[in-house]
């Protein structure tokens, strides 16, 4: 059975670059995020519960989550993103292990943006942290999101500060200004050579 590599990092780290860089090395990365979008979008039970605790609004007229509305609903009320978490969550976690028994990899990583927050990292052999500087994963959010810093310091404060998640990590990879090759091949390495991310 492959290892269990979780990857997350807050809004606007470069996680995602960072797990490209995983994949052109070779490495399956189970992007969590984009499952559950699926389900919420795919799933007929999961729509079901969604309308029942929101309104059929919550859906586009082409049957597809109305990002906009559902974000505004779980960025201001923590109560409702905790219910759509259990709703999804446990469904993410079946897809991955589904998922990984197909896998003949070395090793997977498994990318999530709340990663510790879910607890999908317990389910992980080793965690990595991908961090940069506040400033500038606003700049680069307000950039990429076409939002206002209010409003990226408000998707920032639903998630845990990297003060906290770094505790929690067995490697950290560095994303100001630092070259992200070297940090990924040396990672991938120690995984291949080790069995461990350091």
């Amino acid at each position: 059975m492959a290892l269990k590599i979780g990857i997350t990092g807050g809004i606007g780290s470069g996680k995602t670059i960072v797990c490209r860089l995983f994949k052109i090395l070779g490495v399956p990365v189970f992007e969590a995020d984009a499952v559950a979008k699926n389900i919420i979008n795919n799933d007929p039970d999961t729509r079901k519960k969604l309308i029942r605790l929101f309104g059929s609004g919550i859906y586009t007229p082409e049957h597809v989550i109305d990002k906009k509305k559902l974000a505004s609903i779980i960025f201001n009320d923590k109560y409702a993103l905790q219910k759509v978490n259990k709703l999804v969550h446990p469904k993410v976690r079946n897809e991955f292990a589904l998922w990984v028994e197909q896998q003949k990899a070395r090793y997977v990583l498994l990318e999530a943006a709340i990663l510790f927050e879910s607890g999908f990292d317990k389910l992980m052999d080793q965690n990595i942290l991908v961090v940069a500087d506040k400033e500038v994963r606003i700049q680069r959010v307000m950039a990429r999101d076409h939002i206002s810093k209010e409003q990226v310091l408000e998707r920032m404060s639903k998630q845990w500060p990297d003060e906290k998640k770094i505790k929690l990590s067995d490697a950290i990879i560095k994303n100001n200004d630092e070259l992200l090759i070297p940090q990924v091949l040396r990672i991938n390495e120690n995984i291949k050579k080790y069995g461990k991310v350091w």
